[in-house]
């Protein structure tokens, strides 16, 4: 595997090599199948699957004003090690949901627990020392500081952990480790994404969130970020990503959320949903035949 970020040519490995190693594509090679009516909007079929897991949004209704909901009775959940993506039209409120999770978006009613806990409304900043990484879509890297610093930045809540966590980090991407000492803001949008990243996980997160990670990003650069986070998952990291770039986030998740209009309006494996006639016809479109 290369120990380079996107742009370095020698020695570099193409995401579409790595992509074949991990077998993103292998879940799209099934005939295509309806999902069944208990996986549509079914409140009970949410509470008997996230019986064990690790983090849990229940009937969630949050907004950025009070009286004006963005979320309106929205559902999800994520298992330990599990890889869960949320997909939908534009302000359907996925990242409203993310937020939400994060404590940046005020929840009206509804609940959300981490590991049996209730962290409904809790600040950002504590999420962070209970587990929770959060990665936004945008202004996501401090550009004035080096590599290092952005890291040292991940983790300054537990300074101590510095060490450990660089390593961690620096042999899941040795670039960031080879160029510690660039500037943030002379790195490509591809490369940011990997500081950005790296610096969630520098406080050991057991939940990642991700906010369109690939957004504004070129094809290639694009593949790039999906195998990175298909590794950080490989790691035990549990990750909820939300992406404009539908299809190609079904066909790496394990499980994924339509969202429309606030609310849960399909759900199912990654496979489940990407091959299903009526979600590639209203969600998809003309992804689906890419």
């Amino acid at each position: 595997m290369s120990d380079m970020l996107p742009g370095d040519l020698p020695q570099y490995v193409s995401p579409q090599e790595r992509e074949r190693a991990l077998d993103l594509d292998a879940s799209q090679r099934d005939e295509p199948v309806h999902l069944s009516n208990s996986e549509i909007r079914d409140r009970d079929a949410h509470v008997a699957g996230s019986q064990d897991a690790l983090i849990i949004a229940d009937d969630l209704v949050a907004g950025y004003l009070p009286g004006v909901n963005i979320l309106n009775g929205c559902d999800l959940y994520a298992n330990r090690g599990e890889l869960v993506g949320i997909i939908g039209p534009n302000g359907a409120g996925k990242s409203t949901l993310l937020k939400a999770l994060f404590g940046l978006v005020k929840v009206h009613t509804g609940h959300v627990t981490l590991a049996g806990d209730d962290i409904t409304n809790v600040r950002a900043d504590r999420l962070v020392t209970m587990g929770i990484g959060f990665v936004p879509q945008t202004n996501n890297v401090f550009p004035s500081l080096t590599i290092q610093e952005n890291l040292e930045m991940g983790c300054f809540q537990a300074p101590g952990k510095f060490k450990e966590r660089f390593a961690f980090v620096t042999d899941l991407f040795p670039a960031l480790g080879q160029r510690k000492s660039q500037r943030a803001g002379s790195l490509s949008g591809g490369e940011r994404q990997m500081v950005a990243m790296g610096r969630a996980l520098m406080m050991d997160p057991s939940v990642l969130l991700l906010d369109e990670p690939s957004a504004g990003l070129s094809p290639l650069l694009t593949d790039e970020v999906f195998v990175r986070v298909k590794e950080i998952n490989a790691t035990g990291v549990t990750v909820i990503i939300v992406e404009q770039n539908a299809m190609r986030c079904l066909q790496i998740v394990d499980r994924g959320y339509v969202l429309d209009q606030g609310r849960n309006a399909y759900t199912g494996t990654g496979r489940d949903l990407a091959t299903d006639p009526q979600v590639v016809h209203l969600y998809l479109g003309t992804l689906a035949q890419a």
